[in-house]
């Protein structure tokens, strides 16, 4: 086996500098993941004083197609998760994000 020589270690680190970036431009490009040409859109929503997540959820499978024959605890679900929620309690004025199409 023939012995390789660094000449010049200047050259050396910024050809493989530059191959290290090349490499991982091209992994980037092949690695990204093909999405669907649908978008998630939202609405936003202010609760009103006494209004339930229940309530809310009821009427967004009455008027929201995006909802439309979904059984209520998962549309409750879903506006918590949407919401980034732990709990159903709602506060007068509070801003919900609903999913829509």
């Amino acid at each position: 086996m023939k012995n390789i020589r660094i000449i010049n270690k200047h050259k050396f680190i910024r050809t493989i500098v530059i191959l290290g970036i090349l490499i991982g431009a091209v992994i980037s490009v092949f690695n990204n993941r093909a999405y669907s040409n649908t978008e998630e859109k939202y609405k936003t929503e202010y609760v009103v004083k006494g209004e339930t997540l229940w309530g809310i959820a009821e009427k967004e499978i009455q008027e929201n197609p995006y909802f439309e024959n979904e059984d209520i605890q998962n549309v409750i679900l879903e506006i918590k998760k949407q919401n980034h929620m732990t709990t159903s309690d709602l506060k007068e004025g509070m801003e919900l994000k609903i999913p829509t199409y």
